[in-house]
């Protein structure tokens, strides 16, 4: 056999593996749901071999006891929080109820409403922002609908009480406080313009990211994997474009390069990792939007190699919760805590 003719045959058995792998997961989600989630190319591939194949069924994790199912509702719990904050921001109105039912307890949206009662809505005055908040709004809905068909009817977790505020007892507001992006009194209002409104994205997108690489690292079935990390080079793509805008925005207003940078400190402190020395206006891993000395922008968090780091399920917890002390099971963006199986931080 000729060198060419082994290569040949290696890339083909490799090529067959993986429309094995996909055409499983493509009738475990059903057509539909990969189309919403953004990930209808999988179902594009060629695939001459219509032969009946079982659904893979999400096995448990030995090393950490955790299962395949608990991760995916982990991951359906920070969509619950990401979709509806650009849903409101984008569109002035929750995600559809028919994407909220399901196993734990189910909860109500706080924010707070204008004077003619409406749902809070950013009045976008920059249309490159508004169209940018528009597509985030639809790709975290198709995700938490993309997941939910993953995960199956009888194991879908609800989803919990969420504070996506901007009031003086909101989420939003403390977690500005906390940082120092705004005083002790003030409030912070994600809904107020297109500037708050990137500050409000920037505080879960980056959390997103790291939190999806955590998560591809407790599952074990290459089509969940393959999923998941679909689903986090979404996310990247979201929160360099925020990390971008902001940047772009924060030449001419510091403000937006100061708050990111408190913000950044601010998730390092509650992860645990933040030292004494802050990495580009950052923390000790986490980063703001500039390099040092404020030269050159800093749109990809990487570290030495170039590389991204990750987060623990219960450091993202920690964030979200607004709270770094070990078991914490519920405040800050989730008062009554998440639903499923990881829900407490250690």
């Amino acid at each position: 056999m000729s060198e060419e003719r082994f290569i040949l045959d290696v890339i083909e058995e490799a090529n067959a593996k993986r429309r094995l792998e996909r055409r499983r997961f493509m009738r475990m989600a059903g057509g539909a749901a990969v189309a919403a989630g953004g990930l209808s190319m999988l179902a594009a591939c060629n695939d001459d071999d219509n032969d009946p194949i079982a659904t893979p069924t999400p096995t448990p994790t030995a090393t950490t006891g955790v299962s395949e199912v608990d991760v995916l509702n982990f991951a359906l719990q920070l969509e619950y929080l990401e979709a509806n904050f650009y849903s409101y921001a984008a569109f002035g109105t929750p995600i559809a109820s028919t994407l909220t039912a399901g196993v734990g307890t189910q909860g109500s949206v706080q924010l707070p409403s204008t004077t003619a009662g409406r749902p809070r809505q950013v009045a976008f005055t920059d249309p490159v922002v508004a169209q940018y908040a528009r597509e985030i709004a639809y790709d975290e809905i198709a995700h938490v609908t993309f997941l939910r068909n993953a995960i199956g009817t009888a194991a879908v977790a609800a989803q919990p009480a969420l504070n996506i505020s901007g009031d003086a007892t909101g989420s939003f507001t403390l977690a500005a406080r906390a940082s120092g992006v705004v005083n002790g009194t003030s409030t912070f209002d994600p809904y107020a313009s297109d500037e708050a409104f990137l500050l409000g994205a920037f505080i879960f997108e980056d959390v997103g990211v790291t939190a999806y690489m955590g998560g591809v690292q407790l599952l074990s079935t290459p089509s969940f994997i393959e999923a998941a990390a679909g689903i986090h080079a979404a996310e990247a793509y979201h929160a360099g474009l925020v990390r971008t805008v902001l940047y772009r925005k924060g030449l001419s207003n510091q403000f937006l390069i100061t708050s990111a940078g408190q913000i950044s400190a601010a998730r390092d402190m509650l992860d645990g990792t933040a030292n004494t020395g802050l990495l580009n206006q950052g923390g000790s891993r986490d980063q703001g939007i500039v390099g040092s000395a404020n030269t050159i922008s800093n749109i990809v968090p990487t570290d030495a190699n170039g590389l991204v780091f990750v987060r623990s399920p219960s450091q993202v917890l920690n964030i979200v919760y607004l709270n770094g002390a070990a078991g914490t099971s519920s405040g800050g963006f989730y008062p009554a805590g998440v639903n499923g199986a990881v829900r407490t931080t250690s």
